[in-house]
């Protein structure tokens, strides 16, 4: 089949995946037994303009989803406190509902009108909430349409194998069953035509020594984000709230 060959070799600055197995043989490789895959950032040979420490990786099963459970929809919470979403990137199951409660003495108007879902809350007091239920795959920029600083990101997924990388650049994926994957990487600040085109398909299987994707020369997204009605923040009127 040729599956032991190692697929990385001859990559240089790139997002590393280290597949752990505690059998290289390619004879193990039908075994259906869940591994660990772990990587890293590495820079040494180029400097990103992108925060690659906040970089979120996902894997879609391809042809054993049957081997993947299937993520249950919970609740979540993404709080406003001191003109901040908290946390600021949240990733969750599909259908799940999330929570936006006020914590700040004034009023927020959350809204996401991007990939995702698309919601407008609208004007809500201090000490009130809004939920909303994300029924659909995919990424939500959530914006105050009052503060323009406020930002948050929810990732819904239909998949229970994510992970996002530590301040070292490093994370780890838990409990992959071998077999074939769609390869997902997000990192804030990319625009989503470029992250799209790092998406590939890979096979996991016992024995296999790395995988390699090239995140160093992504693009930053140009200009700041809009307000609900798709016009530029007033930021010298000044805030009322």
């Amino acid at each position: 089949m040729g599956f032991c060959r190692n697929a990385a070799k001859g990559w240089v600055a790139a997002v590393l995946f280290a597949i752990s197995g505690a059998v290289p043989a390619c004879a193990q490789e039908s075994t259906t037994v869940p591994m660990d895959v772990t990587g890293h950032v590495d820079q040494s040979e180029g400097k990103s303009a992108l925060n690659l420490s906040s970089l979120v990786v996902w894997l879609k099963p391809m042809d054993h989803a049957e081997d993947v459970p299937v993520p249950l929809p919970g609740r979540y919470t993404l709080a406003q406190k001191k003109k901040m979403f908290s946390p600021h990137l949240l990733i969750i199951p599909v259908g799940s509902t999330v929570s936006f409660p006020n914590h700040d003495p004034f009023f927020h108007n959350v809204f996401s009108l991007f990939n995702g879902k698309r919601f407008d809350l609208g004007l809500y007091e201090a000490g009130s909430t809004r939920d909303v239920v994300f029924s659909r795959e995919g990424v939500s920029y959530i914006f105050c349409n009052i503060h323009p600083q406020m930002s948050a990101v929810v990732l819904s997924l239909s998949t229970p194998l994510h992970a996002i990388a530590n301040t070292s650049g490093r994370f780890g994926i838990h409990a992959v069953p071998p077999g074939e994957y769609e390869l997902h990487v997000w990192i804030e600040g990319a625009p989503q035509e470029a992250l799209d085109r790092l998406t590939r398909r890979v096979r996991v299987h016992t024995g296999m020594a790395e995988i390699a994707v090239d995140a160093l020369n992504l693009p930053q997204a140009e200009g700041e984000h809009l307000n609900k009605f798709g016009k530029p923040y007033d930021r010298e009127a000044g805030q009322v709230y």
